[in-house]
């Protein structure tokens, strides 16, 4: 049987293979079958079903390399492929930019989320690699909004996610329960240490187990660049009030408007590796499933689509 692409809604995108393993790992149904392919598709699709919706979930092939180009060439196709799209989540890792000056402090730490949230002027992401030579630096392109900032119906559900009662089943953190520790293994606490810009470990006290992970809502630097370099991480966390730098976001956000969750994997400096990418991985995966469990059954957000296409209509006929 041949997947019908008008079926779907959702579409799920993962960079990396770490982060669609899982994804993988948070459908409630995976699908056998295949969506079709035609000539000049470039991608293939898994179909499945999450929180009763039929959810499509797309990756960059390997061999590809990534960054904003791959990411915006990915979700090109994907907007074309699948007409009934309304819901983009764009799921993985990303460096956090913890900043204690900050009032209140941001304490960001490994596993934590980041959620790309506009904040006052700041957009949701940052293309910080594109803009204008000015005698103080870079400035982006109309202080940085080109990019389409995700939906508010997602935006709302990502508040409600993230207050929900910690006792609820589809709480972020009990959902993240359900991953396998050998695919998925916490490096634990001990092995989180930032490290402040005179490489000299930062004292934290350890979190309480029941409050380990945090969801952090701000704007998110997107680049082409893997950073490794510390001062310079600080210098784009304070030059663009910044909670984090990603690869895609940009991409994405270029062509459609995603919701970007990101697990913090690592502080982007020299000390820089995969450890934490398998747990980072996971806890984003967890809580986007968490975000799509607050919205409406599909029937009433396809009839909230007709009403407003129905509106459109009305409007353009009366022009």
């Amino acid at each position: 049987m041949v997947l019908n692409p008008a079926d779907y809604q959702v579409v799920w995108i993962t960079p990396l293979r770490i982060e669609l393993k899982a994804a993988l790992q948070m459908l409630d149904e995976q699908y056998d079958d295949s969506f079709p392919v035609g000539r000049g598709d470039n991608y293939v699709f898994t179909g499945g079903r999450m929180c009763n919706y039929n959810v499509a979930i797309a990756s960059i092939p390997p061999g590809t390399a990534y960054g904003i180009n791959s990411a915006a060439a990915l979700v090109s196709q994907v907007e074309k492929f699948f007409s009934n799209l309304w819901l983009v989540f764009l799921v993985g890792v990303a460096a956090g930019l913890p900043d204690l000056s900050h009032k209140p402090p941001r304490d960001i730490r490994l596993g934590d989320v980041l959620v790309a949230s506009s904040e006052g002027d700041i957009p949701a992401i940052v293309h910080y690699g594109q803009g204008k030579e000015t005698e103080e630096g870079l400035q982006p392109l109309r202080s940085g909004h080109v990019l389409h900032p995700p939906k508010p119906i997602l935006m709302g559900a990502i508040l409600k996610a993230e207050m929900s009662n910690i006792n609820s089943p589809n709480y972020y953190l009990n959902l993240f329960k359900q991953f396998d520790t050998d695919d998925f293994p916490d490096p634990g606490q001990d092995a989180d240490v930032l490290y402040d810009a005179n490489n000299d470990p930062v004292s934290r006290s350890p979190r309480p187990a029941a409050k380990r992970t945090r969801v952090w809502l701000g704007p998110i630097g997107s680049g082409d660049k893997v950073h490794k370099n510390a001062t310079k991480t600080h210098e784009l966390r304070d030059k663009f009030k910044i909670i984090g730098l990603e690869m895609e976001g940009a991409g994405t956000n270029a062509v459609v408007p995603a919701a970007m969750i990101r697990g913090v994997c690592d502080y982007g400096d020299q000390r820089k590796n995969k450890e934490w990418q398998p747990h980072a991985a996971a806890k984003a995966a967890a809580f986007a499933k968490a975000v799509l469990l607050q919205m409406p059954p599909p029937e009433q957000l396809m009839a909230t689509q007709h009403v407003v296409l129905l509106s459109q209509r009305k409007v353009l006929t009366e022009l």
